[in-house]
């Protein structure tokens, strides 16, 4: 090893992924000890910090290009030691000038205040907050008191974020931000979303779940905004879920994908879910408005979840995305053997993920076996489809079968 260029040594280091791996092998000898702590780029950790800032002070200046942390309390209790609080995120903050993407849950120590040390992470891009109940949407983040939310929209660098059972913060603190990514949110039509999308020029990442109140005008003006838009993610109601709203029915439609079509031309990631299988939307997107975007934009992964509307006539028309690497359907009943078969004929399907499709059997999966077209099939929950047919129908397939989901 030590006559090896270092150029070498990184690229052997890249290959072990698993950080216990890389852990053992950093301790083997002080050069490899050396590079690792270079070459280290993501970091997680907990409960495990004790005392948390000192720990966090070490940890921050032994990997000093940093870029992923993740800092997560799930489990924690008093006796395992004090968490993380608002000092230490700003040691974080002081000692990762290469922070892009930061992720905090169950910290219940770190207040606004910390937050506010944030404002110097220059190339933060993602930040994701999971139940951080002390985080409320307005903080002492300067002698002005501007609030947090509308700190770090002044940035013009954040490209998501993921608020989460933080209770505190409301429709109000975010139209304060720019960019964002809203979570099981009731937004008020015209307000809340409609105002935050006019700012959202680098924006790349978007995921809408269960936003009652978001219609066709907030997704037209989100498309509009957002030519860099990568990666869309849509849960919407079902028409059981989402009553009248005091007569004012609100849907989003097949204007909303076919504005996305049109302005996002870089959309390489969509995901389509109706939240409730048992009562699906029939009065949201179609068919053709999901042909059409798949078909108009460069899309490389599309999951559809309950989308009963999509049927062997639309897996005919995969068969001209030439760009269509991974495919996962969830609930999608319509799909028969007919339309699995048209698989074969993807020009560059690797990745096929079936899960509690109905419609399917193990004649869909025939044109498949011994062809190895593709990477992984991922076999789960659909009851008409037995473990010995997804043999050789993959260079990697997985199965599980539990079918609880139907009693």
């Amino acid at each position: 090893m030590d006559y090896l260029p270092d150029q070498l040594v990184w690229e052997i280091l890249s290959r072990i992924k698993k950080t216990v791996h890389r852990n053992s092998i950093s301790l083997s000898c002080k050069r490899l000890y050396d590079l690792d702590n270079e070459q280290r780029q993501s970091l997680r950790v907990g409960c495990g910090l004790d005392p948390a800032n000192e720990a966090l002070t070490s940890l921050c200046n032994r990997f000093p290009n940093l870029q992923k942390v993740e800092i997560t309390y799930s489990g924690w209790m008093s006796k395992l030691g004090k968490q993380l609080d608002d000092q230490g995120l700003a040691i974080l903050a002081n000692n990762c000038p290469l922070l892009t993407d930061l992720t905090l849950s169950y910290c219940t120590f770190i207040t606004d205040v910390g937050l506010r040390s944030l404002a110097t992470c220059s190339k933060l891009s993602a930040l994701k907050l999971n139940f951080t109940p002390r985080i409320t949407g307005c903080g002492c983040l300067n002698v002005t008191s501007v609030e947090w939310l509308e700190y770090l929209g002044r940035l013009e660098s954040l490209e998501e974020l993921s608020i989460k059972n933080c209770r505190a913060i409301g429709e109000g603190d975010l139209m304060k931000l720019g960019a964002s990514c809203l979570v099981s949110c009731i937004i008020s039509p015209g307000r809340g979303l409609a105002c935050v999308l006019g700012k959202c020029k680098n924006l790349e990442k978007i995921h809408l779940d269960m936003c009652v109140g978001v219609r066709d005008s907030d997704i037209i003006t989100l498309a509009k905004n957002s030519s860099n838009l990568h990666s869309l993610s849509l849960r919407v109601p079902s028409d059981f879920s989402l009553p009248l709203l005091m007569g004012n029915p609100l849907r989003l439609t097949d204007e909303s994908l076919k504005a996305v079509a049109e302005h996002c031309r870089l959309l390489e990631s969509i995901r389509i879910c109706f939240s409730d299988g048992e009562f699906p939307s029939f009065s949201s997107f179609t068919l053709e408005g999901i042909l059409i975007l798949i078909q108009m934009c460069p899309i490389r992964e599309l999951a559809l979840d309950h989308v009963h509307c999509f049927n062997d006539a639309g897996m005919e028309g995969l068969c001209l995305a030439q760009s269509l690497e991974a495919l996962e359907l969830v609930g999608c009943h319509e799909v028969t053997d007919e339309g699995l078969q048209l698989v074969a004929q993807f020009p560059g399907l690797k990745t096929l993920r079936l899960k509690k499709c109905l419609g399917i059997t193990n004649d869909g999966l025939e044109p498949l076996v011994g062809s190895y077209k593709l990477e992984l099939l991922a076999v789960e929950d659909c009851p008409q489809i037995s473990e010995r047919a997804v043999h050789g129908a993959a260079k990697t397939v997985s199965f599980r079968q539990d079918l609880s989901w139907m009693y």
